[in-house]
């Protein structure tokens, strides 16, 4: 069986991003980037399923700038077997990343993709449902337990009331929730075995997909600073201050 594991370069968990002055976007000037931490999960949860022998190859692939070369080689050291990049440097939108995917994934006839939920930048938690949607595959969001047997993807989810479990017939997609493992870090021989692993780099074009943005940015702009506290002599006081002032009452 083949996995496909769909992994974005976004600023580290650990930094502080900045808005730019003119209020186009963050300052990514000299900022340290990383592997998506939900993508980790799906990295670590495919190399997983090699090492139980369900998965005979574990695809690492990236959309966006030549720079997520790094972010390729990081997942094939953690385990993925190689890496495709398509590059590009258009600002892709979910849609446009799930339309790439989808014809990679026509082209590596994968039995099983594992998204990352969302994607620590933007947040959106769309990529993986639109991927889905364009394959025409069965998907499992916000998986927390995955067993692959009998031809079938069983998985526990979390909902809103706790959790429930889904079987899937392949090929699936399944996107990927925190508690599903902890990634492994990527030793320092497997970084280095990973600089010799394969890595093939296509255009959109080469795809047939047009990635031009159909969202416009208006604006980016830091969230608004909280006041500072104060403290009330009594409860009238409070009640007066949460009702005309706070005017949560």
């Amino acid at each position: 069986m083949k996995i496909l594991v769909p992994v974005k370069r976004v600023v580290d968990f650990n930094v502080k991003v900045r808005v730019k002055a003119d209020g186009t976007g963050v300052d990514l000037a000299n900022v340290k980037m990383s592997v998506n931490p939900f993508d980790e999960i799906a990295i670590e949860e495919a190399v997983r399923l090699k090492e139980a022998g369900i998965a005979t190859e574990v695809i690492a692939v990236s959309c966006g700038v030549a720079a997520c070369q790094e972010t390729l080689r990081t997942a094939m050291a953690i385990g993925a077997d190689r890496g495709i990049l398509v590059e590009s440097d258009a600002d892709l939108q979910p849609l446009a990343v799930a339309k790439l995917i989808k014809a990679v994934a026509d082209k590596e006839q994968p039995q099983l993709v594992i998204f990352g939920k969302q994607a620590i930048d933007d947040d959106s938690n769309q990529t993986g449902q639109m991927f889905a949607a364009l394959a025409g595959w069965a998907q499992a969001t916000f998986a927390s337990k995955v067993v692959i047997a009998d031809g079938k993807a069983t998985v526990t989810r979390e909902v809103d009331g706790g959790s429930e479990t889904l079987e899937l017939k392949l090929p699936a997609v399944v996107t990927t929730d925190l508690r599903l493992n902890e990634p492994r870090y990527a030793t320092l021989p497997n970084i280095m075995k990973a600089k010799k692993k394969p890595l093939d780099t296509l255009k959109p074009a080469d795809l047939g997909v047009d990635v031009t943005p159909r969202l416009t940015t208006l604006k980016v702009a830091e969230p608004a600073k909280r006041g500072a506290g104060v403290k009330v002599a009594d409860v009238k006081e409070l009640v007066n201050k949460l009702k005309n002032e706070a005017k949560v009452i």
